[in-house]
């Protein structure tokens, strides 16, 4: 990611802590950034042609998309990057990526994003393919995901020589879902569909870590789950689990692109950013964003695209943007130093204890804002 220019970057609608989490990400970006409540505080700014607004996930707020539009205003969505953090974003854990994109989001296939424009069209030499093809070796081998929390020992199943289907659950309201899914659009739904897919398999549902978190919206019950499962995974990786899986059965869940790294088929149900280009077994075939990925990728091309060139990663100690491999080494090397201290727990468990960390940080925000 490019920096924005020389103009103002104005974000629309954000709350205090996601605010300071960002501005010093941002201001990296422009010649100036401000935050603004809504859309007549944007007004009263008065924007010029050489600012650019910004907001957060796909749905602008209240007037901002008629806004932007009816003064020729360039506009921004961000979204957290692929390799995030350690710790989760719902509990106000700051981002070590970011993508910013001019015309869509990677989740949102109603319309293309930069990242689909990207792969449709790039050009990923073999030198970048090279380097991809490192960045996904060292993913691999340090069982990196997206907030690096879960414990990463090896899965004790008993399959009994059946295959292994993982199925990874998601935050039932997320965009991706409800834009992204057509006939499958329920964990309950997508366990169902396995089951009747590959009545002979062990399925192994893993529940998201939001969820469980009680952070967001889509707990099934786990007896429910059990209907259609033969094992419900609360404890281990995503990472432990596709790795002791033959297949994974997604939705939209980055799992499925966790998975293709692994060297796993992956059976989507829904349009993510990495289905379409030859990789995956994909079942919406209605999908538009289907119908417009019309070019075959490797691995490695898929890789440079999504990680090497989309996102934007940042260096909170040094205070400046940096490159993918060292945001990876960095959340490697944070994972590890707490996990050898025993602290990696803490920041997946103990509801009023995460809540009370939420709090300072919500406190921390307000103050830097006054």
């Amino acid at each position: 990611m490019t920096a924005v220019g020389h103009g103002r970057l104005i974000g629309v609608g954000f709350r205090r802590w996601k605010r300071a989490n960002l501005a010093p990400i941002l201001r990296s970006q422009a010649g100036a950034l401000a935050f603004v409540r809504d859309v007549a505080a944007l007004r009263r700014l008065a924007p010029t042609a050489a600012d650019t607004l910004f907001w957060w996930s796909a749905a602008p707020p209240e007037g901002v998309a008629e806004f932007a539009r009816d003064r020729g205003l360039p506009t921004l969505r961000l979204e957290d990057g692929f390799f995030r953090s350690v710790g989760l974003g719902s509990d106000l854990i700051p981002p070590a990526s970011l993508v910013l994109d001019r015309t869509g989001l990677y989740f949102d296939p109603r319309t293309p994003s930069d990242l689909e424009t990207l792969l449709l069209t790039a050009d990923f030499g073999a030198e970048e393919c090279a380097r991809a093809q490192a960045v996904r070796a060292f993913i691999v081998e340090h069982g990196l995901t997206k907030y690096n929390l879960e414990p990463r020992r090896p899965a004790r199943w008993a399959p009994q020589g059946r295959r292994v289907i993982l199925v990874p659950g998601q935050v039932e309201d997320d965009a991706s879902i409800r834009f992204g899914c057509t006939d499958v659009r329920t964990n309950a739904g997508l366990l169902q569909t396995a089951r009747a897919e590959a009545p002979d398999a062990f399925i192994v549902y893993k529940p998201h870590p939001d969820v469980l978190s009680g952070n967001r919206r889509g707990r099934m019950a786990l007896a429910e789950a059990g209907r259609w499962a033969d094992h419900i995974e609360t404890d281990l990786s995503v990472i432990s689990a596709i790795e002791a899986a033959d297949e994974v059965h997604v939705m939209t869940s980055q799992a499925g692109f966790d998975a293709l790294l692994r060297g796993k088929k992956v059976v989507t149900h829904g349009q993510p950013f990495y289905a379409g280009w030859g990789l995956t077994d994909d079942r919406a075939q209605g999908g538009e964003a289907l119908k417009r990925r019309s070019r075959h990728l490797t691995l490695d091309q898929l890789v440079a695209g999504a990680l090497l060139r989309y996102p934007l990663y940042w260096d909170a100690a040094q205070g400046r943007p940096t490159s993918c491999e060292a945001v990876l080494h960095a959340l490697q090397h944070q994972r590890d130093a707490l996990e050898s201290r025993g602290q990696l727990d803490a920041l997946r468990s103990g509801f009023w204890r995460r809540q009370g960390r939420k709090l300072r940080t919500l406190v921390s925000s307000a103050l830097r804002a006054n």
